[in-house]
Parts: C-alpha cells; structure tokens; sequence
C-alpha cells in the first residue's frame, strides 16, 4: 500500500471507495507494471452529508482491504489514509498531489456513481495538467446510452417494461422468449405477512480483523457524534467473506425471500432479506454473479419461482431502472418537488426517539445496524415523511446519509421519485401513501404501540390514518385526476363534512406536535458542514 517510483509514461488510476471491483474499467485498462493506482480517503466524502458511522467503517475497511488485494496482484498503489500528514481532504486535491508526485502521464478513471463526483472530475484532468480518460462503468447491464434509447420518446418510463427488457436480453428466467412459469412478475404472491419463527436465518456476522479494527478506532475518534452505533461492527469487507454471504443468503433465506419480503418483524431485523446491497454496491459482488447463482437455484429446484423472480427483479428491474433514471435526469432532478413539501425533517428521524412504534423501530434498526430493507424505508420512514409533508431533499439526505448501501444513483431516484412522489409520477403511478392499517397488515409494531391503529382521529389514534387523509386532501387538486386515485378521492368525497373536518383537524395538531432537527454538523447530525445543502452541479 506504499508508493514506489514510477516509470516514464506510467499514468495514474483512481479507485474510488465504491469501485472495489479487480473488473473496473480503469483497472482493465491499465499495466501493473507500469501505471500507478490511487485510493484516498478523503473528508469531503464524509462529510457532504454526516453518513452513518458504521457506513464510514465499511467503506473506509473495504477500501483498505482492496487496495491489500492490489498490491498482491501486482499492481503499485498510493494509499492516503484520512489522518495521513498531507491529505488535502478531497479526491480532486489527491489527484493533482499524486500526479505532481509521482510524474504521471495521464489519468484513468471508471466514471462515479454521484453527478457530484462527475462534476469535480472533469476538472481533475485540467488541475493536474494531464489528460484524463472516464471510462464507462460497466458493472451494470444497461449503460447510460442503453438506458436513453430505451427511455427515448416515451411519455411514461415505467419499471416493469425496462425490466422485461433486461430478462429478455440476460436470459433470467427465461425459456426461450418467453418468461419461466408464463408470467413476468409474481408480486402478488409476494405480499405475506411473516409470524416471529425462532427458526428464522441471521446473517452471517464476521469479526473485524486488525486492518478493521484500525479503522473502527480511527472512525471513532473522527466521528465519534456521527448518527448511529459503530458495535458491534460484523460486515464483510472482503470480497471472500461478501461471497460467504451470498452463500448463505442462497441456502438459508432465499426460498422464503419471496413470500416475506415486504413483512417487518420487531424483533426480527432481517427476516429472509440478502444484506447483498452493500457489497454489490461497493464492487465486492457483482450483478451478473449474483443474478446467475438466483438462477441457477431455481432451475436446479432449491427455491420456488416467485422468490427467484422477486430477487432479480430487485437487481435487473429496480437497480438498473433508477441507475437509468438518475443520470437521465440529473443535476436537475434533485430539486424536484412536485407536492410542494416544505417541512423540514422531525428530530426524531435522527434521535429515534417517537411514541409510533413503527418508526421508532424502523430508525432505532438503522441507528443500530445502518440498515433497513426496502418496505421499511418505503412504507414506514418514507410513508411518513410523505404525509408529513416533508421536504423531500431533507428526507433524500437522510437516507443518503444513515444507509450503508446509500449512493446517491441508487438512493435519490428510490427516494424523491418512488417514496416521495416529488418527480410528479416519472417513476411511480401513483404516491406511496398508506394508512396504518398497512403497517398493521405487514408487520407487527401496532402491537403494544402506544397508539390505537384502528382509531382514526383523537390523541390516542394512529397518527398514519388522519396524516393519509389530510394528504389525499391537501393534494385533491393535483392527486384527483391520476385514474389510479379515483376510488381513494371517491371515498374521500362520501365522508360526512364533519368527519373530513375532525380527520384533518386531527392531522393537524399531530403536525404541530413534531419538532424539526435543527442542530449543525459541528454539534451532530442532520446538516452539511457549513449548515447550507450540498451543491447537486
């Protein structure tokens, strides 16, 4: 991991902390012997939102791992760890350190996930004096121009067809043209309700080495006030131990993925969920692998086809599909607000601390874990900041921030455009709005909740039933004409006035209730260093 002397025409190759790949396109187009690679850790990369200790950990542990994994291969690497004498605390200011160091010729680089990380590359070249070549980054199926062709003069850009289109090209599940089974989608046979089961599988937990450990203590000192606990740590860092857990997903959780992927459990975190996201969205796994292993389970009859389909769809369908969205329609669409949201984000998104047992659950799992899976983040966190009215760039940075899988591509199209419904329909039909009876329905959390799930106005009731109203009513103008809210607003309409009065009189002083989080970075949580958001350009 130390530098040695370059030779004449060597050229240098970032590896950012989400490139972990040996199959970068960067990596590939480079000599070992020759060219000199650059892994950094840098404070402005921690610190454009107050990520998730345990998030800092990981990708800080996983880098270092790698960059071990490069040595070994071969290949000479530049390592500036976040405390080392000389770090300019930004990839940009590393990148003209290490060419002015070190001589190098050019620069060669995989493009990054994040526009903002676009924006500054394209200057790197300039600011070191040496051409820069960004290369695709093609550990995704569809590529960017893929993507718009696909997505080319059409008037709705809905998942499900891009996804038919990535099975047919993959061969996933497929006979032929034709989709296993006859159907491309099982969703409905994917909305069971779970019961506690002692005999539910854990994930595989792994023990911090010496290399993590060192970056467990160094996280501690740097960000100790950061959101979230940083112990036990037990992810993987490695790619050997991320392919264990995939092991482990297949054999243990898999065949039941299906039927239980949208229940919740209070005292069950992970139920029959993969914890896969993290490393395939570091590099340490890849798509197609993953993807492959699915298929392969399934046609060798381990595991029954709805849960087979319900997992790829998650990668080929979900994952592509927003990826293709987000450089799409970026810098604008961080600013998108199509509901007008302006409250700013409850303090007890960042402290837990909430008498809905529901969220208080779902944010005390992430304070602890820095995870939650995709019902959780859509129909609980999501789901109320929706009928709170929240803005939907604090809620975007919430996510981005407390999630160890959360990179800006993969988050900020789930969040703004799935959760919050601020694109005005561009990713989803209709808002994911729900009443308690949802969270009732999939989970057990009403139960012993201070609140009355089946009440729907009063101090006692479920804040979620007078908050779904008061959003179906706020939003009439503007909700009312989609054909797929016609019965909602229809139902709406037949309540007695007084009974829509006391549902909205009731939302209404919930809403007073909740107090925004206020605190700097400097003190905690919840702001960008200087109090201001980040720039999207």
């Amino acid at each position: 991991m130390s530098r040695a002397p370059t030779t004449d025409g060597a050229r240098l190759i970032p590896i950012l902390g989400d490139q972990l790949s040996h199959h970068m396109t960067s990596l590939r187009a480079g000599e070992p012997s020759r060219d000199l690679v650059l892994m950094a850790e840098v404070a402005d990369e921690t610190t454009y939102v107050p990520h998730h200790k345990k998030k800092i950990a990981f990708i800080f542990a996983a880098m270092r791992h790698f960059a071990g994994e490069l040595s070994a291969h071969g290949w000479r690497v530049r390592y500036v760890t976040l405390d080392a004498p000389g770090n300019t605390g930004s990839l940009a200011g590393e990148v003209v350190r290490a060419v002015q160091a070190c001589g190098a010729s050019g620069i060669i680089v995989t493009e990054p996930g994040e526009w903002r990380v676009l924006s500054q590359m394209r200057t790197w070249g300039e600011a070191a004096g040496v051409p820069i070549d960004i290369l695709d980054d093609e550990r995704f199926i569809a590529s960017h121009a893929r993507f718009r062709r696909w997505a080319d003069g059409k008037k709705t850009l809905r998942m499900e067809h891009f996804y038919r289109e990535m099975r047919r090209e993959t061969g996933l599940l497929m006979d032929g043209a034709e989709p296993l089974g006859g159907q491309w989608n099982f969703d409905h046979e994917n909305r069971k309700p779970a019961k506690p089961d002692l005999f539910m599988p854990e994930p595989l937990r792994f023990e911090p080495d010496v290399v993590t450990r060192e970056v467990i203590d160094l996280v501690e000192r740097r960000f100790g006030r950061n959101f979230g606990k940083l112990e036990p740590f037990w992810f993987a860092v490695q790619r050997r131990d991320a392919l264990r857990q995939l092991d482990h997903f297949i054999a243990t959780g898999l065949r039941y993925f299906g039927d239980f992927q949208d229940a919740m459990l209070k005292d069950n975190r992970f139920l029959y969920h993969s914890l896969l996201s993290m490393y395939l969205n570091v590099g340490l796994l890849d798509a197609r692998e993953i993807c492959a292993r699915v298929d392969r389970a399934y046609r060798d009859g381990d595991i029954p086809l709805n849960s087979a389909e319900g997992y790829i769809r998650q990668i080929i369908g979900w994952r592509e599909y927003v990826r293709g969205i987000y450089w799409l329609k970026m810098p604008k669409y961080v600013d998108e607000n199509a509901l007008g949201h302006d409250r700013p984000i409850p303090d007890f998104y960042w402290t837990g601390n909430t008498d809905m047992a529901c969220l208080a659950a779902a944010i005390g799992q992430t304070r602890d874990e820095a995870y939650a899976h995709h019902i959780q983040r859509l129909m609980v966190t999501g789901n109320f900041a929706l009928l709170a009215g929240v803005d939907p760039r604090d809620i975007h940075e919430w996510y981005l921030a407390v999630y160890a899988d959360a990179f800006e591509w993969v988050e900020l199209p789930n969040t703004l455009g799935m959760s919050q419904y601020a694109d005005g329909g561009l990713l989803g039909s209709k808002p994911y709005a729900a009443s308690g009876a949802y969270i009732n329905r999939m989970s057990d959390y009403c139960r012993g909740c201070r609140y009355d799930v089946k009440q729907r106005t009063g101090d006692d009731a479920c804040p979620f039933n007078a908050l779904y109203w008061d959003f179906i009513a706020r939003h009439e103008g503007t909700l009312a004409r989609n054909p797929r809210m016609a019965q909602i607003y229809a139902s709406w309409r037949k309540m007695p006035e007084a009974t829509r009065l006391e549902l909205r009189a009731s939302a209404g002083r919930f809403l007073a209730t909740l107090k925004p989080w206020l605190r700097s970075v400097a003190d905690g949580p919840g702001a960008s260093p200087s109090g201001k958001r980040p720039s999207s350009t």
